[in-house]
């Protein structure tokens, strides 16, 4: 009788494995990006003055794209440089805008992208894609800037993309807000029983693009995150070369560094070089 009872347990534990397992694979798109789809003609409304413009990738990709002015100097004369945001895995541009003053109001403009599927950006999602796009991104930056002008920084889920990119390409500083080692490595951390790497539809191994990285690299991350846990973070402490920086903000978590003294302190003397 045990053995029977102990037989149905195993079989009811190895269909939740499974339907688990089932639902991840084919689900995890929706349950990592949460993208907030705009209207293309809906128009933005932002405090700081902007350009919208749209990149067409190809006939089923159209990229959009908004120029945040920098704001501490007069109209038409030339900012500092610009800095290319990747930002994170929901909402769009309009979630992430008030971001932008911590660089346009240091002689900035800061360009931000939405991947396909978020705000009125469209065409394909694949990891091998979101690369292409960013370079693509670069080059529209290359058109107006030096590299030594190319700020390149990722948030959460965009850091991946922009440890990519500049690991191809040459840029002024590559900065990381709340990495994590490769997502393939993150989700392993909570789907520890699964084999995650062959499951995974993004892998982003932000550790095998760090050591190609040329340009000095900020790391900032919070030791209270629980999204993106810190200790994944941390491991990618000893692939930074000599110069390289990764300032841990006590206390932060996931959403809310900006309201800490040494987030805001340090990134505005890390733009300020």
């Amino acid at each position: 009788m045990n053995k029977k009872i102990a037989f149905r347990w195993v079989k009811v534990l190895l269909l939740i494995y499974c339907v688990v397992g089932i639902a991840w694979y084919y689900g995890q798109d929706w349950l990592l990006l949460h993208p907030v789809k705009l209207a293309p003609d809906k128009p933005y409304v932002f405090r700081q003055p902007f350009t919208e413009l749209n990149l067409n990738f190809d006939t089923a990709t159209s990229l959009n794209v908004v120029e945040f002015k920098a704001t501490d100097r007069p109209v038409d004369s030339l900012a500092r440089g610009v800095v290319l945001y990747f930002h994170g895995n929901a909402g769009n541009i309009a979630h992430y805008a008030p971001h932008a003053v911590d660089f346009t109001a240091k002689g900035y403009e800061v360009w931000m992208l939405d991947y396909p599927g978020f705000g009125k950006s469209t065409g394909g999602r694949k990891e091998q894609q979101l690369y292409a796009y960013a370079l693509v991104f670069y080059k529209l930056a290359r058109s107006r800037w030096k590299p030594l002008q190319i700020v390149i920084y990722g948030r959460s889920f965009g850091t991946g993309i922009a440890a990519q990119l500049a690991s191809v390409r040459d840029c002024r500083r590559l900065i990381l807000e709340s990495p994590y080692y490769s997502l393939t490595s993150l989700f392993r951390h909570y789907l520890f029983l699964y084999p995650v790497g062959t499951m995974m539809h993004y892998h982003f191994p932000t550790n095998e693009y760090l050591p190609a990285v040329t340009a000095p690299i900020t790391i900032f991350h919070g030791d209270a995150d629980w999204t993106v846990p810190y200790s994944n973070s941390e491991r990618l402490k000893p692939l930074l070369k000599p110069g390289d920086e990764y300032v841990t903000v006590p206390g932060a978590g996931h959403n809310n560094l900006h309201d800490f003294p040494l987030f805001t302190q340090k990134l505005d003397s890390v733009i300020a070089r």
